[in-house]
């Protein structure tokens, strides 16, 4: 299993919107095209306005072929357009649990 997190720095007073709009339109189709959700958060200490969310995959190729089948769906560009102007950068890592993470 990989662990993807991806880390969203959002415009100053767009975090609440950001989140709003993801609930709303983003997650629902993350879950239909996505491996495993593990989690969600927003920062309160430290660098403000990020989001941070964590998604679990066998392995790479898995990654692949489902971002690749999200991505070609309508409703996934068009809910890219809602959350355009609130995004001001995107870093994704690819983590891999160690054998005695509880997270496999």
């Amino acid at each position: 299993m990989i662990v993807e997190e991806r880390d969203y720095r959002l415009k100053p007073g767009k975090l609440g919107l950001f989140v709003a709009t993801y609930e709303k339109h983003g997650l629902p189709l993350q879950l239909k095209h996505l491996g495993k959700f593990l989690g969600y958060f927003t920062t309160e200490i430290g660098e403000l306005n990020h989001v941070v969310a964590l998604w679990g995959y066998e392995g790479l190729d898995d990654r692949a072929r489902r971002r690749a089948a999200m991505l070609a769906d309508p409703e996934w560009q068009a809910y890219l357009g809602m959350v355009a102007d609130y995004l001001d950068v995107q870093n994704t890592r690819i983590l891999t649990p160690s054998n005695f993470s509880p997270i496999q």
